[in-house]
């Protein structure tokens, strides 16, 4: 059965279809495939594996890869000792960086007007701070990338970006949706617009977007949010013209994800087209790559390949790596790494995510005056409804649940993920809103003080309890206040305040925004997973500031001061409202 649903169902599983065999992450021998990479990663000399790839060439791949030939027949086993490939990497290669100049938005400015709208005096100030963090996270790719690309694994766009921070030292994906939001509040949409601009030219160059700015992540995605960016820039500044350039890369990324994304799925006679995060490259990760061996080792080589794969699209779920992947070996939700299963699961936040991209294309059309390119993509919003509501909603609970292709049944754990048609407004009655409300009470993850886990699950796994991620807890607020209940609005206003005193705790505590959170304790920075948890951090800026702005009259960081630049009128009315 598994044969039958993931066989040939993307360009790229094309090319092994034909080939007998999975394609690399790139095409570089040095970045990607071969034994300079091998060798480097597996010799531990870096903490992170992320470092090594990084790296700048000091000569050409030819060059580099003759001299690392002639290294290694000089060596036992061919297996250079650990002290000659120190200076190999010194000889030929620079730190991670060089292929980035300092760069300062242009069009920061001191004084946005959301700022004016927050009556606490210390959130006050500590929006100015976070404002002012866009600063420091600019950064402007070398003009040498673009001359010379064969020395990077840089890939080069044309327009400087915002980046999260930390070893996440270039453009990410779906990241820049909530940076752009926040660049938007903070009124730099020349910045917004140039990472949108990046993001369609990816899209002319590849076809989709790549998870990340690097030749490594070029076969694979992330949640697909270009169509969201244009429409928070289009609201933004109504440029009409804007629109129109940025329409035909819109549907092209929209038809790689139907083309090289989608399954069809019969249930009740009646034949559903969802979509799923699917890489079919069965090699490690260059920037994991000691991390995918060890996990695969002792493998049997057709299982190593399916799980490196399976891996892969776990990073492109942009949840990398988490139990909601997981499929054990009889269909079940349990496990650990090593069960990884994203392909055989339709995630419930992509398909709200298709849906939503859908009646926004639909919009696009209409202001553009095309009514029929309109109605064809009120019909796909309309059959994906359809689809959801088959598949992945359940009355009985009152949420919409992951799908398992293989078991075609869904899976109960609770992940914030299970509320994302509320945000995507993707649903057909009223009532479907409200049992959600009352499943996210029922569900127990209310009960911690600094936000909502990303499971119930103690696994150690990033993406996982007790971890709260900035973009999941926008999307579950946003959709909560989108509602028409006072209850939910109620409930959408004390998640943001609980998620802004924990960002602002944590700040006070550190000077610094983390990339996630620990739901308990006193504001402080999540962990788990493969790396240490990691400064900036864009989108946790984004959220906050979007936040901010949204509750900014009532949100209060625990003190009583209240920021002096309000009339007194608007100071009185918060003050009546937090009693």
């Amino acid at each position: 059965m598994l044969k039958s649903l993931f066989l040939c169902l993307s360009t790229v599983a094309l090319y092994a279809c034909v080939n007998g065999a999975f394609p690399p992450p790139c095409d570089s021998e040095i970045y990607c495939i071969g034994p300079i990479l091998h060798q480097v990663q597996t010799a531990k000399l870096f903490d992170d594996d992320k470092y090594f790839v990084d790296m700048k060439l000091k000569e050409t791949p030819d060059i580099v890869l003759s001299a690392f030939h002639n290294l290694s027949i000089e060596s036992p086993n061919n297996i250079v000792p650990p002290a000659k490939l120190q200076v190999f990497l010194s000889t030929y290669f620079e730190k991670p960086g060089t292929e980035f100049e300092s760069w300062t938005p242009p069009d920061w400015h001191n004084k946005p007007k959301f700022l004016g709208g927050i009556v606490d005096q210390q959130l006050h100030d500590w929006a100015v701070k976070i404002h002012t963090l866009w600063k420091s996270l600019g950064r402007k790719i070398r003009t040498g990338v673009k001359d010379h690309p064969e020395l990077y694994s840089q890939i080069y766009t044309p327009h400087p970006v915002v980046v999260p921070g930390g070893r996440f030292r270039e453009l990410y994906y779906w990241d820049s949706y909530w940076v752009i939001n926040g660049l938007l509040l903070s009124e730099m949409t020349d910045t917004a617009q140039g990472m949108i601009q990046n993001f369609l030219y990816l899209v002319n160059r590849y076809g989709f977007i790549p998870n990340g700015g690097r030749i490594y992540y070029e076969r694979r995605s992330q949640p697909p949010f270009l169509t969201l960016m244009v429409e928070s820039y289009y609201r933004a500044t109504m440029d009409k013209e804007f629109l129109r350039t940025a329409l035909p890369a819109l549907e092209q990324e929209y038809r790689f994800w139907m083309q090289n994304r989608s399954v069809g799925v019969k249930m009740n006679g009646a034949e559903h087209v969802l979509n799923r995060y699917h890489v079919q490259v069965g090699s490690p990760r260059p920037e994991s790559y000691t991390d995918d061996l060890e996990l695969a080792e002792g493998l049997p080589e057709e299982r190593k390949e399916q799980l490196l794969m399976e891996l892969k699209a776990g990073a492109e779920s942009g949840w990398d790596f988490t139990s909601r992947w997981y499929v054990d070996g009889e269909g079940h939700n349990n496990g650990t790494l090593g069960d990884t299963r994203t392909s055989h699961i339709l995630p419930t936040d992509l398909n709200a995510l298709l849906c939503l991209t859908e009646k926004t294309l639909a919009s696009f059309h209409r202001i553009l005056g095309d009514g029929d390119s309109a109605a064809l993509y009120d019909q796909a919003a309309a059959r994906r409804l359809e689809a959801i509501e088959s598949l992945l909603w359940d009355a009985e609970r009152g949420a919409w649940f992951d799908f398992n292709l293989v078991t075609h049944s869904k899976h109960f754990e609770f992940y914030p993920s299970n509320l994302a048609p509320v945000w995507a407004q993707c649903y057909s009655g009223p009532e479907m809103g409200e049992k959600a409300v009352q499943y996210l009470k029922r569900s127990g993850a209310l009960q911690f003080p600094n936000g909502v886990p990303t499971s119930l699950r103690d696994s150690g796994q990033q993406w996982d309890y007790p971890n709260a991620w900035p973009p999941l807890q926008h999307m579950l607020i946003d959709g909560l206040s989108k509602l028409p209940s006072e209850d939910a609005k109620q409930l959408a206003f004390d998640l943001a305040q609980h998620w802004i005193k924990t960002n602002w705790l944590a700040y006070m505590k550190y000077e610094a925004m983390f990339e996630k959170y620990d739901v308990n304790g006193d504001g402080k920075p999540g962990g788990g997973g493969e790396y240490e948890v990691q400064l900036g951090f864009g989108w946790t800026n984004g959220v906050a500031l979007q936040l901010l702005d949204q509750y900014g009259a009532t949100l209060t960081s625990g003190s009583s001061q209240v920021f002096s630049g309000l009339l007194l009128p608007l100071v009185i009315s918060a003050t009546v409202m937090l009693q």
